[in-house]
């Protein structure tokens, strides 16, 4: 067989594959609520990907606690009364004093500093450069406890309470690798890879933190978030105006506010709005265990009822997320300027996940996307305008989005490449896809679907990911529909959502020397 005819045979017989494919998973759950899902596979042997997920993300959050979800995220990882101390004793006074300082801070803050700042005094409540002379006292008093704590005041390391990073330590010495975790709009997910042997000890340490955290470091941890948003945010050049497209693009949605969170709230919230927020989210009826890899499914299912049937039923269920997108009724533009390459983006409101429409979206990013794709092939090969195009169908749990960037290219400019993208879009809006095209980019989508399941930490995610969102059934269920998806369903979707009212464009200008 010629190597070309080979190849082609060989990329139609992985398509058939990811289309034909269906993942096993055992599910079950325990009596306080907690759901696990189990998935045995030998593909890499002696060692398992295993984590959990809260179903909860900053869309469930509200103004003064944005970015609480992920704050979260690092606390979890802070220990315990029984992993991070040597004292626990000791080591809640500590947290308790502390407490009690912060709160006559924040107190203050929101009072007297607020009301200079709104007055004009002051330019930033929060800037300790701006305190007065009781708030520096009171700022003293608790950095000399977090040093404390810590070991860096008097005493010296022996002297604290804190066993710094013992979490990562104990999994580390049994073998544990790629121990993280991350934070989306919809979910907040953590993980590791153990041996199979130390399953054991995953199942005791999981639900040790899922029953005794004690948010240990909980305000000298602002700083290392802070940190965070500065390298994320505040030090890339499109950082902040990419919030505040976000923040005009979704008008009321809970998607407006950075996952991180907006500085101000970062600074208020409080350890007894955490508590409520714990005693909400991270319960075990809205929690979901998930293991992938070489493990025998019955002991599996007895380590996990021995030890995570001690967490305690949450006593308020999650309320629901009811605040829609409202429809918009008019063109949006930001036009920044700044030390950025000239760009473009067009984003336009589409649906969310599992929604019938979201499959063809989908699949039009793909058809636009890849050196193949027509991006590429008009703005990039054909006009010469753009150094880079790409299209993004980002279908969350309550919304969706399509978005359509491009990076100009010599002296071509933002208006240049939002022309070139309108001009492509009319020709999907006025004319049905040749079937070899459409062909051609489902039997791609269909290789990636069966390439994100090859091992077992990709598996593990794309499990997170569907049933956080949707169901973990999409992973055997949306192969077909991408599959069932026509040339007229993308030519119906690019005309229902891709209108001149229903877009937002954000353009980027470099600023003159």
């Amino acid at each position: 067989m010629p190597r070309f005819a080979f190849a082609v045979a060989l990329f139609l017989s992985l398509a058939a594959s990811a289309r034909a494919q269906k993942v096993e998973v055992e599910e079950f759950t325990l009596p306080n609520g907690m759901q696990f899902l189990l998935v045995p596979r030998n593909d890499q042997p002696n060692v398992v990907s295993a984590g959990w997920i809260a179903r909860v993300g900053s869309v469930n959050e509200r103004p003064g606690i944005t970015g609480i979800s992920h704050f979260f995220e690092h606390m979890m990882f802070k220990g315990t009364d029984t992993i991070g101390t040597r004292e626990p004793g000791r080591d809640e006074k500590y947290r308790g004093e502390q407490k009690a300082v912060r709160d006559e801070i924040n107190r203050l803050v929101w009072t007297r500093q607020y009301d200079r700042y709104f007055k004009g005094e002051i330019d930033d409540p929060w800037n300790p450069a701006n305190d007065t002379q009781e708030l520096r006292v009171l700022r003293a008093r608790l950095d000399a406890l977090i040093k404390a704590q810590q070991g860096r005041g008097e005493g010296g390391p022996q002297a604290g309470t804190i066993v710094k990073d013992e979490f990562d330590q104990v999994y580390t010495k049994a073998g544990g690798s790629g121990m993280n975790a991350f934070t989306t709009y919809d979910l907040t997910c953590y993980f590791i890879t153990v041996p199979s042997n130390k399953l054991e000890l995953w199942a005791w340490m999981e639900s040790d933190r899922l029953s005794d955290s004690v948010f240990r470091e909980f305000y000298s941890e602002r700083d290392v978030v802070h940190e965070e948003r500065r390298l994320r945010t505040d030090s890339t050049p499109t950082g902040k105006f990419e919030e505040q497209f976000d923040s005009m693009f979704w008008a009321s949605s809970g998607y407006s506010w950075p996952v991180i969170g907006w500085p101000s709230d970062l600074n208020s919230y409080t350890f007894d709005q955490a508590q409520d927020y714990w005693n909400i989210y991270y319960r075990p009826g809205n929690l979901v265990g998930i293991l992938v890899g070489d493990f025998d499914p019955v002991r599996a299912k007895r380590l996990i009822t021995n030890y995570f049937s001690r967490l305690e039923p949450g006593k308020n269920p999650p309320p629901p997320v009811v605040t829609l997108e409202v429809e918009q009724l008019a063109e949006q533009r930001m036009n920044a300027v700044g030390d950025v390459p000239p760009s473009v983006e067009v984003r336009y409101h589409t649906v969310p996940a599992g929604h019938v429409d979201s499959y063809p979206l989908d699949m039009l990013a793909e058809i636009l996307n890849d050196r193949t794709g027509r991006l590429y092939k008009g703005l990039v090969e054909g006009r010469g305008i753009a150094a880079g195009a790409q299209a993004m169908s980002d279908t969350r749990k309550y919304a969706g989005l399509f978005a359509l960037s491009a990076q100009a290219r010599g002296e071509a400019t933002p208006e240049q490449l939002e022309a070139a993208w309108y001009e492509e879009l009319v020709k999907i809006q006025g004319e049905d896809l040749p079937e070899r095209e459409l062909r051609k980019v489902k039997n791609r989508v269909a290789a990636q679907n069966y390439r994100k399941l090859e091992n077992n930490m990709s598996l593990f995610v794309q499990l997170a990911f569907s049933e956080a969102v949707l169901d973990w059934r999409e992973i055997n269920e949306g192969p077909a529909k991408y599959e069932a998806v026509t040339a007229a369903d993308i030519r119906r979707v690019a005309n229902e959502y891709f209108k001149d009212t229903n877009r937002s464009v954000a353009t980027y200008r470099r600023k003159a020397e």
